[in-house]
């Protein structure tokens, strides 16, 4: 990507303005934003570039894309239509967070400030690791994980498609998490746990 690409974030409050600062902080410069209308709470002070939503807007304009909206199946769908307009989708990762170089990284991920991520971990695309998350030895994360902040996945743990990971949750070494799983904040998993399934408590249990 030359100095002269323009990036636009696709979403434009909370969890976009977090991945906006890691952005600066790594020197990426995002210049544009969409979202449903132009806001008046401007902080970052993007230029609008048009509603996600119908996508109408000028392609042409931009060269690469973040998304930075929290809901992992939103951030899927969206991320599949961009990549079939032909268009790259960044990693944006905080200059704080460690990375072994014998991890396996995908793409469209956001890894923010302080998260560790270990040798021969394997993440895969348009993922969240929030602030302070460790994804510890040889774990999988698969496609559009979100990872709260200071959540644990200890070695060897998988984590399925599109599944949430809640704040201080800890995943026990070796356990496996099934697609589309919610595991509440502060959770301790014992045990492997099957699709579409909530978790909550300590030691963790179905809701």
């Amino acid at each position: 990507m030359s100095d002269r690409s323009s990036i636009a974030i696709i979403g434009y409050s909370g969890h976009a303005f977090v991945v906006l600062d890691a952005a600066r902080e790594a020197d990426i410069n995002i210049e544009y934003y969409c979202e449903i209308s132009e806001t008046p709470f401007n902080p970052f002070h993007l230029k609008y570039l048009g509603n996600e939503r119908n996508t109408d807007f000028d392609w042409d304009v931009i060269d690469s894309f973040f998304i930075g909206i929290g809901d992992n199946n939103i951030r899927k769908k969206i991320a599949e239509f961009i990549i079939s307009r032909n268009k790259e989708i960044l990693n944006i990762i905080h200059p704080t967070s460690v990375i072994s170089r014998f991890a396996n990284f995908g793409t469209g991920n956001f890894v923010a400030a302080n998260v560790i991520i270990n040798a021969l971990a394997k993440v895969g695309n348009f993922c969240i690791l929030n602030t302070g998350c460790i994804v510890e030895h040889e774990c999988i994360v698969e496609d559009g994980v979100h990872v709260a902040p200071g959540a644990v996945l200890a070695g060897n743990v998988c984590i399925g498609e599109l599944s949430f990971i809640g704040a201080n949750a800890v995943i026990k070494q070796g356990v496996k998490i099934g697609k589309n799983c919610i595991i509440g904040a502060g959770a301790v998993v014992l045990h492997n746990v099957s699709d579409y399934t909530i978790i909550v408590g300590n030691p963790g249990k179905v809701k």
